[in-house]
């Protein structure tokens, strides 16, 4: 069976700090999940307006040139774009200051991720 989701709380403005901030009563979120689906990536890309924040997710591959010679290009990488996310600002600075503590929690538990491919070499080269 696999693990579940581990949930991190995020301090402030939950939807169950907002509700009782604007109502002064304590409200249950309840999560529908009959309509999920799930999708890998391991790119993404951002961008935005005045309203919004857009992330693109999706796979980065690389497509080899077979032709290639000497100094040539030796391929492409392709950003294959998967989904869109479109969020407003509040829902955007809420998932970051998400992630970033379920990735403090992680590198806490592991070590530091590297973000460099060079740095995360063993052997010194």
């Amino acid at each position: 069976m696999a693990d579940e989701p581990r949930q991190v709380p995020v301090q402030g403005d939950s939807v169950e700090d907002q509700a009782k901030q604007q109502t002064g009563k304590q409200v249950r979120l309840k999560v529908d999940h009959t309509g999920m689906g799930t999708t890998y990536a391991n790119a993404f890309k951002t961008n935005a307006t005045s309203e919004e924040v857009i992330v693109d997710l999706g796979l980065n591959m690389v497509v080899p040139n077979p032709q290639a010679q000497g100094g040539e290009v030796a391929g492409d990488i392709l950003f294959q774009v998967n989904n869109r996310l479109i969020l407003n600002y509040f829902t955007a600075k809420r998932l970051a200051l998400s992630l970033g503590q379920i990735v403090r929690g992680y590198e806490e538990k592991f070590g530091e991720l590297k973000l460099n491919v060079a740095d995360r070499t063993t052997d010194g080269k």
